[in-house]
């Protein structure tokens, strides 16, 4: 579970970006920019980050505050799962990213891949919506969403992308070092319970 000073935080985020958005009295504006101005000096005082950072990042947004959505694509071949080795930290994930506008969550996933692996997938079953706040992710200024979606690879070939440096397969009990902060160890074997069992329902929260 994220510390309750990330939860208030991003609490008083939330409040402050939805009263901007909406609110037309002069010194409501006032309050809601006092309000978010505290979010950033929470954030500030527990992570050291310069508040300049912090407010281009966590506090720039507009609209009503929503969740963010961060898209996995699950890939199974011989019993083993596909990964890539992220350029930020050298480590392991699921190909995925941000949901972007305009395209489906299956649209996204089919992307990634091609992006970060290079191979040709088709979208197959959702298996897990999860958020962030409920598993053992690195603390995160946004409150996220994930899917996971299993994919069926249909052409291409392994190829790393701009944002990745390898692309292997891995059996479950020879995983590499994860990205955590993008996949757990215990979301990759929630996928791997789909595999050995096509039965299993949807995970989510």
């Amino acid at each position: 579970m994220e510390p309750k000073w990330l939860e208030w935080a991003k609490q008083l985020q939330s409040i402050a970006q939805t009263g901007l958005a909406y609110s037309k009295d002069v010194y409501d504006l006032e309050r809601f920019e006092l309000i978010r101005n505290i979010s950033v000096e929470i954030l500030s005082q527990q992570t050291k980050l310069d508040k300049t950072v912090i407010k281009d990042l966590f506090a720039s947004e507009t609209g009503y505050a929503t969740p963010k959505v961060d898209i996995r694509a699950v890939i199974f071949k011989d019993k083993k799962i596909l990964m890539v080795k992220e350029n930020t930290d050298g480590k392991w994930s699921l190909p995925g990213g941000w949901g972007d506008i305009g395209l489906t969550p299956s649209e996204v996933a089919v992307k990634e891949v091609k992006e970060e692996s290079g191979f040709n997938v088709k979208a197959t079953k959702l298996l897990a919506v999860l958020d962030k706040k409920c598993h053992p992710h690195p603390p995160s200024p946004y409150h996220v969403y994930k899917m996971f979606i299993q994919c069926e690879i249909i052409g291409g070939q392994a190829k790393e992308g701009i944002e990745t440096s390898e692309v292997e397969f891995f059996a479950e009990n020879e995983l590499p070092p994860l990205s955590i902060a993008r996949n757990t160890k215990s979301q990759i074997e929630m996928a791997f319970k789909h595999l050995y069992n096509p039965q299993e329902p949807v995970y989510f929260d």
